[in-house]
C-alpha cells in the first residue's frame, strides 16, 4: 500500500513538474529576448529620442518637447547633397570592386598559386592596423598626384578598406563552387570562359551579391578616408554627423544616424537572406 502512494505521489509531481517545464522555458526565452532588446535597441533609442527632441534638460529622463524641427531642418540644409553624394561614392566603389575582384577571388581560389596564404594576408594589412595612420600616409601619396580633395581620390581611399571585404568573401563563394560542375562542363565541350560565366557566375551570384552588400555598407559608413581626402569639398554623410556632433548640435547628428541606420538595416536583412553557411564555411581556407 505505502508503495502504490509513493508511486501515485511521486508521478503526481512528475507531472507538476512536465506543466512547469513549458513555461520555465518560455520565461527564459522572455528573458533572453528582453536583454537582447535592450542591448541592441537602447543604445539607437536614444538617437531616436535626441532627433525627435526640440528641448530636453536636465535631470528630464525624457525630452521637454518634441517634434520635427530638427528633421525640418536637416533636409532643408546640405544634408541631401551629403546623402546622395554617399550614395553614388558607394555605388562607384561596389562596381569597380565587382569588375576588380570576381576575377581576381576566382583566380586564387582557383589555381594553386605560390604563397597564397602571404596574397590573401596582404589584403588584409589595410585592415590590420589603425585606420588613422594607413589613411593618413594614403593621403600623402595621393597629394603627389593631386588627387585630395577630388571625388577621384575620394573613391580610391574607399577601395582600401572595400577590396579587403570583397576579395575575402569573393575567394569563400568561389571556394564553395564545387569543381566538378566545372569539369562536366569542359567534358561536353565547354571552354573557359564559357564555363565561367555560364556555370560559375550563375552558381556564385548569391555569394557575389552578398559581398557586395558588405562592400556597400562598408562605403556607405566609411568616415577616416573620407574626412582625409574628401572634406572639406566633397562632405559625405558620415562626415557631415561628424561635423554636427562636432558643433554640439546633437539632434542634427542624431537625425544624420538614423539616416544613415536606415539603409544598413534594410541591407542587413538582404544580407541575411543571401548568405549562406557553405561561404561561411570557406572563408579564409586556401
Amino acid at each position: 500500500m505505502n508503495k502504490v502512494i509513493s508511486a501515485t505521489a511521486s508521478n503526481g509531481s512528475l507531472g507538476r513538474l512536465d506543466r512547469k517545464a513549458p513555461v520555465v522555458r518560455m520565461t527564459r526565452r522572455l528573458l533572453i529576448y528582453a536583454a537582447a532588446i535592450f542591448f541592441i535597441f537602447g543604445p539607437l533609442s536614444s538617437l531616436v529620442l535626441w532627433s525627435l527632441a526640440e528641448k530636453w534638460f536636465w535631470p528630464n529622463p525624457f525630452p521637454n518637447a518634441w517634434g520635427f524641427k530638427y528633421w525640418n531642418q536637416v533636409f532643408e540644409g546640405k544634408m541631401l547633397a551629403s546623402l546622395g553624394l554617399s550614395f553614388v561614392i558607394a555605388i562607384v566603389v561596389t562596381l569597380l570592386c565587382l569588375v576588380l575582384t570576381v576575377p581576381l577571388s576566382y583566380l586564387i581560389a582557383r589555381n594553386r598559386l605560390p604563397l597564397k596564404h602571404i596574397i590573401l594576408l596582404l589584403f588584409l594589412l589595410p585592415q590590420a592596423f589603425p585606420q588613422l595612420p594607413v589613411f593618413t600616409n594614403a593621403m600623402v601619396f595621393l597629394y603627389r598626384f593631386d588627387l585630395v580633395g577630388t571625388l577621384t581620390g575620394l573613391t580610391l581611399i574607399h577601395l582600401v578598406g572595400a577590396i579587403v571585404f570583397s576579395v575575402w568573401t569573393l575567394v569563400s563563394v568561389f571556394q564553395s563552387v564545387a569543381e566538378s560542375m566545372e569539369e562536366a562542363s569542359y567534358m561536353l565541350g565547354g571552354g573557359k570562359v564559357y564555363t565561367f560565366f555560364h556555370v560559375v557566375l550563375p552558381m556564385a551570384t548569391p555569394g557575389i551579391i552578398a559581398g557586395s552588400l558588405l562592400v556597400f555598407l562598408y562605403s556607405l559608413d566609411e568616415f577616416t578616408g573620407s574626412l582625409l581626402i574628401g572634406a572639406p569639398f566633397h562632405i559625405t554623410m558620415p562626415v557631415f554627423m561628424y561635423n554636427a556632433a562636432n558643433g554640439y548640435e546633437m539632434q542634427v547628428a542624431s537625425v544624420t544616424s538614423v539616416l544613415l541606420m536606415i539603409p544598413g538595416i534594410v541591407l542587413l536583412f538582404f544580407l541575411q537572406r543571401f548568405m549562406r553557411s557553405e561561404y561561411l564555411a570557406a572563408f579564409g581556407r586556401v
